[in-house]
């Protein structure tokens, strides 16, 4: 069974009835690593690329693993970063993948049930407006949101609505999860426990992806 076939299998929803679908073919990885991220550049170094087609939105099948053990996502093509202000950091993983929009054979990693990973469409959710939105959570303790919004951008949009945000210059990660059953994770200081949290020992950009990574290459 090809990967395609896999993915299908396990993501039974992605098309749509009359969707036209091409299915190019499978190549190994040759794009190389990605800098400063040594778990993410061993995973793409075992990956099979395999171009997929559906009507005129370009993707890439990226899967590995042993034939009865597949795993993997499904991603847009490389970005160009240029003018993105975003992270160094993500910008080296654009480089190398546009970002994830589905997945297969998912371990369990922050990455769970979101709907975009490190995307330009996460990118673009505008995280002043959500804060608005919620400023209650923080007038109900008497507080007020303790960052400047425009500091911080989207990396990753969970199927609920909760955010994963990264710092423009320093990556430095925080959750804004006003619907999260997580552990392992802090409220930021001035912050109520349902908005805007740190995760326990994951405090930026570069290392959640590693950590994500790993768990991919590993479990």
């Amino acid at each position: 069974m090809s990967d395609w076939e896999l993915f299908l299998r396990e993501v039974s929803w992605f098309l749509h009835p009359g969707e036209s679908v091409a299915v190019g073919e499978a190549q190994p990885w040759t794009r190389g690593s990605a800098e400063d991220l040594p778990e993410l550049s061993a995973l793409l170094d075992s990956t099979t690329l395999t171009p997929i087609s559906v009507g005129d939105t370009a993707y890439e099948l990226l899967a590995w693993g042993p034939p009865d053990d597949r795993r993997g996502w499904l991603s847009h093509p490389p970005e160009d970063a240029d003018g993105e202000s975003v992270a160094k950091t993500h910008k080296s993983f654009w480089k190398l993948c546009g970002g994830i929009v589905e997945k297969f054979g998912e371990p369990a990693t922050w990455w769970n049930n979101q709907d975009e990973v490190l995307t330009a469409d996460a990118t673009r959710v505008r995280i002043a407006d959500v804060l608005t939105d919620y400023a209650w959570l923080w007038e109900g303790d008497g507080l007020k949101v303790s960052i400047n919004p425009d500091e911080y951008y989207t990396v990753a949009v969970e199927a609920n609505g909760n955010l994963t945000l990264a710092h423009r210059d320093n990556g430095r990660l925080l959750l804004f999860a006003p619907d999260h059953a997580f552990q392992d994770v802090t409220p930021l200081d001035g912050s109520p426990p349902y908005s805007l949290l740190t995760i326990n020992n994951v405090p930026d950009l570069a290392t959640w992806i590693e950590v994500c990574a790993a768990a991919w290459r590993h479990q």
